[in-house]
Protein backbone atom coordinates (compact mmCIF):
# COMPACT_ATOMS: atom_id res chain seq x y z
CA UNK A 1 0.00 0.00 0.00
CA UNK A 2 1.46 3.60 -0.68
CA UNK A 3 2.48 5.49 2.17
CA UNK A 4 2.59 9.48 2.01
CA UNK A 5 5.21 11.74 2.84
CA UNK A 6 4.33 15.09 3.50
CA UNK A 7 6.72 17.28 1.22
CA UNK A 8 7.08 21.00 0.98
CA UNK A 9 6.30 22.74 -2.44
CA UNK A 10 9.80 24.10 -4.18
CA UNK A 11 7.84 26.13 -6.87
CA UNK A 12 4.69 26.88 -8.14
CA UNK A 13 4.37 28.28 -11.82
CA UNK A 14 1.39 29.15 -13.71
CA UNK A 15 1.80 27.35 -17.26
CA UNK A 16 -1.58 28.87 -18.58
CA UNK A 17 -4.37 30.34 -17.66
CA UNK A 18 -6.12 27.80 -15.59
CA UNK A 19 -2.87 25.40 -15.14
CA UNK A 20 -0.12 25.46 -12.81
CA UNK A 21 2.91 23.50 -12.27
CA UNK A 22 4.05 22.22 -9.02
CA UNK A 23 7.45 20.87 -8.14
CA UNK A 24 8.31 19.49 -4.95
CA UNK A 25 11.04 19.22 -2.12
CA UNK A 26 12.42 15.61 -2.09
CA UNK A 27 14.72 15.52 1.49
CA UNK A 28 17.92 13.12 0.41
CA UNK A 29 16.41 10.47 2.20
CA UNK A 30 13.45 10.02 -0.23
CA UNK A 31 15.01 10.44 -3.12
CA UNK A 32 15.17 6.98 -3.44
CA UNK A 33 11.26 6.38 -2.43
CA UNK A 34 10.75 9.13 -5.09
CA UNK A 35 12.47 7.88 -8.08
CA UNK A 36 10.02 7.22 -11.33
CA UNK A 37 9.91 6.09 -14.75
CA UNK A 38 8.49 8.16 -17.34
CA UNK A 39 4.97 7.99 -18.00
CA UNK A 40 4.21 7.40 -13.65
CA UNK A 41 1.91 9.41 -11.60
CA UNK A 42 1.85 10.29 -7.74
CA UNK A 43 -0.93 10.76 -5.60
CA UNK A 44 -1.64 13.91 -4.00
CA UNK A 45 -3.85 13.96 -0.41
CA UNK A 46 -5.24 16.72 1.74
CA UNK A 47 -7.61 17.94 3.62
CA UNK A 48 -10.31 20.54 2.45
CA UNK A 49 -13.56 21.70 3.87
CA UNK A 50 -12.98 18.91 6.36
CA UNK A 51 -12.95 15.89 4.10
CA UNK A 52 -9.91 13.72 2.46
CA UNK A 53 -9.34 15.04 -0.85
CA UNK A 54 -6.57 12.09 -3.27
CA UNK A 55 -6.02 13.09 -6.71
CA UNK A 56 -3.43 11.35 -9.02
CA UNK A 57 -1.22 13.88 -11.36
CA UNK A 58 1.62 13.04 -13.71
CA UNK A 59 5.20 13.32 -13.53
CA UNK A 60 6.38 16.05 -16.17
CA UNK A 61 9.88 15.47 -16.38
CA UNK A 62 12.16 12.95 -17.09
CA UNK A 63 13.44 10.22 -14.38
CA UNK A 64 16.96 12.17 -14.99
CA UNK A 65 16.25 15.09 -14.28
CA UNK A 66 16.05 15.33 -10.47
CA UNK A 67 12.86 16.83 -9.76
CA UNK A 68 9.15 15.38 -9.11
CA UNK A 69 6.84 17.88 -10.89
CA UNK A 70 3.02 17.68 -11.82
CA UNK A 71 1.19 20.07 -13.49
CA UNK A 72 -2.34 20.89 -11.92
CA UNK A 73 -5.32 22.45 -14.70
CA UNK A 74 -8.30 23.84 -13.04
CA UNK A 75 -11.42 21.91 -14.25
CA UNK A 76 -14.94 22.64 -13.53
CA UNK A 77 -16.00 22.16 -9.90
CA UNK A 78 -12.78 20.66 -9.63
CA UNK A 79 -12.23 20.52 -5.61
CA UNK A 80 -8.59 20.27 -5.54
CA UNK A 81 -7.85 21.41 -9.19
CA UNK A 82 -9.28 24.60 -8.35
CA UNK A 83 -7.51 24.57 -4.80
CA UNK A 84 -4.55 24.23 -6.38
CA UNK A 85 -4.65 26.79 -8.91
CA UNK A 86 -6.03 29.40 -6.67
CA UNK A 87 -4.52 28.78 -3.16
CA UNK A 88 -1.49 26.60 -3.21
CA UNK A 89 1.77 28.68 -2.64
CA UNK A 90 5.34 27.69 -2.42
CA UNK A 91 6.24 26.59 1.09
CA UNK A 92 2.77 24.71 2.26
CA UNK A 93 3.08 21.29 2.49
CA UNK A 94 1.11 18.23 1.00
CA UNK A 95 1.30 14.62 1.72
CA UNK A 96 2.61 12.99 -1.81
CA UNK A 97 2.07 8.99 -2.47
CA UNK A 98 5.20 7.43 -4.05
CA UNK A 99 5.41 7.09 -8.25
CA UNK A 100 3.27 4.57 -9.58
CA UNK A 101 1.65 3.41 -12.49
CA UNK A 102 1.56 1.25 -15.68
CA UNK A 103 1.89 3.68 -17.98
CA UNK A 104 5.98 3.54 -18.39
CA UNK A 105 8.68 4.19 -20.79
CA UNK A 106 11.38 2.28 -19.89
CA UNK A 107 14.62 3.43 -22.51
CA UNK A 108 16.83 0.87 -24.15
CA UNK A 109 19.49 2.80 -26.01
CA UNK A 110 20.88 -0.60 -27.35
CA UNK A 111 18.22 -0.32 -30.28
CA UNK A 112 16.76 2.41 -32.09
CA UNK A 113 13.30 2.45 -31.43
CA UNK A 114 10.91 5.01 -33.20
CA UNK A 115 8.20 6.32 -30.89
CA UNK A 116 4.83 8.17 -31.67
CA UNK A 117 2.38 9.85 -29.17
CA UNK A 118 -0.95 11.22 -29.16
CA UNK A 119 -2.24 13.97 -26.07
CA UNK A 120 -5.11 16.19 -25.88
CA UNK A 121 -4.73 19.03 -23.32
CA UNK A 122 -3.64 18.26 -19.69
CA UNK A 123 -2.82 14.31 -21.00
CA UNK A 124 0.46 15.86 -22.46
CA UNK A 125 1.72 15.45 -18.63
CA UNK A 126 2.67 11.91 -18.99
CA UNK A 127 3.30 12.25 -22.93
CA UNK A 128 5.93 15.00 -21.79
CA UNK A 129 7.56 13.10 -19.51
CA UNK A 130 8.51 10.02 -22.02
CA UNK A 131 9.44 12.37 -24.58
CA UNK A 132 11.70 13.70 -22.42
CA UNK A 133 12.83 10.52 -21.18
CA UNK A 134 13.05 9.23 -24.76
CA UNK A 135 15.35 12.31 -26.09
CA UNK A 136 17.69 12.40 -23.55
CA UNK A 137 18.04 8.44 -23.24
CA UNK A 138 17.70 7.15 -26.55
CA UNK A 139 20.29 9.33 -28.51
CA UNK A 140 19.09 7.07 -32.16
CA UNK A 141 15.40 7.31 -31.79
CA UNK A 142 13.11 9.45 -33.50
CA UNK A 143 10.22 11.14 -31.58
CA UNK A 144 6.13 11.89 -33.04
CA UNK A 145 4.23 13.99 -31.37
CA UNK A 146 0.33 14.68 -32.25
CA UNK A 147 -0.73 17.03 -29.81
CA UNK A 148 -4.91 18.84 -29.46
CA UNK A 149 -5.64 21.67 -27.60
CA UNK A 150 -8.50 24.69 -28.57
CA UNK A 151 -5.90 27.53 -28.98
CA UNK A 152 -2.20 28.19 -28.38
CA UNK A 153 -2.71 29.93 -25.35
CA UNK A 154 -4.43 27.09 -23.99
CA UNK A 155 -1.08 24.61 -24.85
CA UNK A 156 0.19 23.42 -21.42
CA UNK A 157 3.81 23.38 -22.28
CA UNK A 158 3.65 25.01 -25.44
CA UNK A 159 7.30 26.74 -25.30
CA UNK A 160 9.03 23.64 -23.47
CA UNK A 161 7.57 21.80 -26.46
CA UNK A 162 9.15 24.35 -28.91
CA UNK A 163 12.91 24.45 -27.28
CA UNK A 164 12.90 20.57 -27.19
CA UNK A 165 11.71 20.64 -30.90
CA UNK A 166 14.52 23.33 -31.84
CA UNK A 167 17.26 21.37 -29.26
CA UNK A 168 16.53 18.22 -31.38
CA UNK A 169 15.03 18.93 -34.49
CA UNK A 170 16.26 15.94 -36.35
CA UNK A 171 15.35 14.06 -33.60
CA UNK A 172 11.76 15.57 -32.60
CA UNK A 173 9.27 16.31 -34.46
CA UNK A 174 5.33 18.23 -33.48
CA UNK A 175 2.15 18.26 -35.32
CA UNK A 176 0.10 21.08 -33.29
CA UNK A 177 -3.98 20.37 -33.74
CA UNK A 178 -6.26 23.28 -32.60
CA UNK A 179 -10.08 23.85 -32.47
CA UNK A 180 -10.55 26.69 -32.09
CA UNK A 181 -7.88 28.91 -34.08
CA UNK A 182 -5.99 27.92 -37.23
CA UNK A 183 -2.47 28.60 -36.95
CA UNK A 184 0.55 28.29 -39.55
CA UNK A 185 1.63 24.38 -39.56
CA UNK A 186 -1.01 23.02 -37.46
CA UNK A 187 -4.47 21.09 -38.33
CA UNK A 188 -8.03 22.49 -37.37
CA UNK A 189 -10.30 20.44 -35.71
CA UNK A 190 -10.05 17.84 -33.47
CA UNK A 191 -7.81 14.24 -32.97
CA UNK A 192 -9.47 12.40 -35.73
CA UNK A 193 -9.45 9.16 -37.88
CA UNK A 194 -8.05 11.99 -40.65
CA UNK A 195 -5.32 13.26 -38.36
CA UNK A 196 -4.35 9.94 -37.90
CA UNK A 197 -4.13 8.92 -40.98
CA UNK A 198 -2.40 12.53 -42.33
CA UNK A 199 0.49 12.05 -39.90
CA UNK A 200 0.95 7.79 -39.67
CA UNK A 201 0.65 6.95 -43.32
CA UNK A 202 1.55 10.31 -45.32
CA UNK A 203 3.58 13.50 -43.42
CA UNK A 204 5.60 10.45 -41.31
CA UNK A 205 5.59 7.51 -43.24
CA UNK A 206 9.14 7.01 -43.81
CA UNK A 207 9.54 6.54 -39.80
CA UNK A 208 8.71 2.96 -38.66
CA UNK A 209 7.29 3.38 -35.49
CA UNK A 210 7.52 0.76 -32.64
CA UNK A 211 5.80 1.91 -29.91
CA UNK A 212 2.88 4.12 -29.87
CA UNK A 213 1.90 5.77 -26.45
CA UNK A 214 -1.85 7.78 -26.22
CA UNK A 215 -3.46 10.01 -23.70
CA UNK A 216 -6.11 12.21 -23.26
CA UNK A 217 -10.16 11.72 -23.10
CA UNK A 218 -11.73 8.35 -23.42
CA UNK A 219 -13.26 8.53 -27.15
CA UNK A 220 -9.85 10.07 -28.92
CA UNK A 221 -7.92 6.97 -27.67
CA UNK A 222 -9.96 4.51 -28.43
CA UNK A 223 -10.73 5.99 -31.88
CA UNK A 224 -6.97 6.69 -32.63
CA UNK A 225 -6.51 3.16 -31.03
CA UNK A 226 -9.02 1.66 -33.35
CA UNK A 227 -7.46 3.59 -36.44
CA UNK A 228 -3.93 2.33 -36.09
CA UNK A 229 -5.09 -1.27 -35.37
CA UNK A 230 -6.86 -0.94 -38.35
CA UNK A 231 -3.14 -0.34 -39.94
CA UNK A 232 -2.36 -3.47 -38.48
CA UNK A 233 -0.98 -1.73 -36.17
CA UNK A 234 -0.14 -4.45 -33.17
CA UNK A 235 -2.55 -4.45 -30.19
CA UNK A 236 0.82 -4.51 -28.21
CA UNK A 237 2.74 -1.92 -29.16
CA UNK A 238 -0.53 0.68 -28.04
CA UNK A 239 0.10 1.92 -24.97
CA UNK A 240 -2.51 4.29 -23.20
CA UNK A 241 -3.45 6.04 -19.78
CA UNK A 242 -6.98 7.46 -19.61
CA UNK A 243 -7.49 11.21 -17.97
CA UNK A 244 -11.53 10.63 -17.23
CA UNK A 245 -13.63 7.26 -18.11
CA UNK A 246 -17.19 7.31 -19.05
CA UNK A 247 -19.03 6.44 -15.93
CA UNK A 248 -20.84 2.89 -16.04
CA UNK A 249 -24.62 2.28 -15.82
CA UNK A 250 -24.54 0.05 -12.72
CA UNK A 251 -28.44 0.69 -12.48
CA UNK A 252 -28.89 -1.24 -15.27
CA UNK A 253 -26.33 -3.71 -15.29
CA UNK A 254 -28.50 -7.28 -14.43
CA UNK A 255 -24.75 -8.94 -14.37
CA UNK A 256 -24.42 -7.57 -10.81
CA UNK A 257 -25.90 -9.70 -8.05
CA UNK A 258 -28.18 -8.21 -4.99
CA UNK A 259 -27.06 -10.56 -2.12
CA UNK A 260 -24.40 -10.34 0.75
CA UNK A 261 -20.98 -11.46 0.60
CA UNK A 262 -18.56 -12.19 3.80
CA UNK A 263 -15.50 -10.47 2.38
CA UNK A 264 -11.99 -10.93 3.90
CA UNK A 265 -9.14 -8.16 3.00
CA UNK A 266 -4.92 -8.70 3.58
CA UNK A 267 -3.54 -4.94 3.50
CA UNK A 268 -0.11 -4.16 4.79
CA UNK A 269 -0.23 -7.92 6.63
CA UNK A 270 -3.93 -7.44 8.79
CA UNK A 271 -6.78 -9.27 7.85
CA UNK A 272 -10.08 -7.70 7.95
CA UNK A 273 -12.94 -9.92 7.57
CA UNK A 274 -16.91 -8.20 7.08
CA UNK A 275 -19.91 -8.17 5.27
CA UNK A 276 -20.69 -6.48 2.24
CA UNK A 277 -23.74 -5.58 -0.06
CA UNK A 278 -23.37 -7.32 -3.56
CA UNK A 279 -24.17 -3.49 -5.01
CA UNK A 280 -21.55 -1.86 -3.63
CA UNK A 281 -17.43 -2.69 -4.65
CA UNK A 282 -15.24 -3.78 -2.73
CA UNK A 283 -13.70 -0.64 -2.00
CA UNK A 284 -16.58 1.54 -0.48
CA UNK A 285 -17.19 -1.44 1.37
CA UNK A 286 -13.63 -1.56 2.85
CA UNK A 287 -13.74 2.38 3.34
CA UNK A 288 -16.70 2.10 5.27
CA UNK A 289 -15.06 -0.59 7.63
CA UNK A 290 -12.66 2.46 8.16
CA UNK A 291 -9.90 -0.13 6.71
CA UNK A 292 -6.48 2.02 5.05
CA UNK A 293 -7.17 0.45 1.85
CA UNK A 294 -5.42 2.12 -1.43
CA UNK A 295 -7.09 3.93 -3.53
CA UNK A 296 -7.04 7.45 -5.25
CA UNK A 297 -9.06 8.43 -8.28
CA UNK A 298 -12.29 5.73 -7.87
CA UNK A 299 -12.82 5.80 -11.45
CA UNK A 300 -11.23 2.80 -12.77
CA UNK A 301 -8.62 4.67 -14.07
CA UNK A 302 -5.70 4.68 -12.22
CA UNK A 303 -3.63 1.78 -10.59
CA UNK A 304 -3.85 2.53 -7.00
CA UNK A 305 -6.66 0.35 -5.61
CA UNK A 306 -5.29 -2.90 -7.36
CA UNK A 307 -5.92 -6.25 -5.24
CA UNK A 308 -5.84 -9.92 -6.08
CA UNK A 309 -8.79 -12.53 -5.17
CA UNK A 310 -7.64 -15.79 -4.10
CA UNK A 311 -11.08 -16.87 -3.23
CA UNK A 312 -14.16 -15.94 -4.92
CA UNK A 313 -15.37 -14.14 -7.52
CA UNK A 314 -15.88 -10.14 -8.62
CA UNK A 315 -17.38 -8.85 -12.13
CA UNK A 316 -16.17 -5.43 -12.41
CA UNK A 317 -18.25 -1.77 -13.14
CA UNK A 318 -15.59 -1.32 -16.10
CA UNK A 319 -11.95 -2.05 -16.31
CA UNK A 320 -9.48 0.07 -18.57
CA UNK A 321 -6.09 -0.68 -16.77
CA UNK A 322 -5.94 -4.63 -16.29
CA UNK A 323 -4.63 -6.86 -19.25
CA UNK A 324 -6.69 -10.41 -20.32
CA UNK A 325 -3.73 -12.12 -18.45
CA UNK A 326 -3.98 -9.78 -15.48
CA UNK A 327 -7.81 -10.78 -15.01
CA UNK A 328 -6.86 -14.39 -15.60
CA UNK A 329 -3.99 -14.06 -12.67
CA UNK A 330 -7.77 -12.75 -10.32
CA UNK A 331 -6.17 -9.35 -10.39
CA UNK A 332 -9.44 -6.52 -10.05
CA UNK A 333 -9.40 -3.16 -9.51
CA UNK A 334 -11.34 -2.77 -5.51
CA UNK A 335 -12.76 0.64 -7.10
CA UNK A 336 -14.90 -1.49 -9.69
CA UNK A 337 -15.10 -4.98 -8.46
CA UNK A 338 -18.51 -6.21 -6.59
CA UNK A 339 -18.53 -9.64 -5.27
CA UNK A 340 -20.42 -12.16 -7.44
CA UNK A 341 -19.91 -15.13 -4.60
CA UNK A 342 -20.89 -15.53 -0.89
CA UNK A 343 -17.44 -15.79 0.38
CA UNK A 344 -14.07 -13.29 -1.69
CA UNK A 345 -10.97 -13.25 -0.07
CA UNK A 346 -9.26 -10.23 -1.42
CA UNK A 347 -5.04 -9.62 -1.16
CA UNK A 348 -3.86 -5.80 -1.46
CA UNK A 349 -0.20 -7.41 -0.43
CA UNK A 350 0.48 -9.52 -3.19
CA UNK A 351 0.66 -7.64 -6.43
Amino acid sequence: MSQFHKLSIKDITKETENAVTISFDVPQELKDTFQFKAGQYITLKTNLNGNEVRRDYSLCTSPKSGELKVAVKEVEDGTFSAFANTRLKKGDQIEVAPPKGRFVFEPNDSKTKNIALFAAGSGITPILSIIKCALEEEVLSKIILVFGNKTTKDTMFLNELLDLQHQYKDRFAIQFVFSQADEEDSIFGRIEQSTVNYVMKNKYKHIDVDAYYLCGPEAMIHMVKDVLIGHDVDQDRIHYELFKAAKPNVENDTNIASGRTKVTVLVDDETFTFEMSQKQTVLEAALDEDIDAPYSCQGGICSSCIAKITEGNATMRQNNILTDGELADGLILTCQAQPTTPTLFVDYDDV
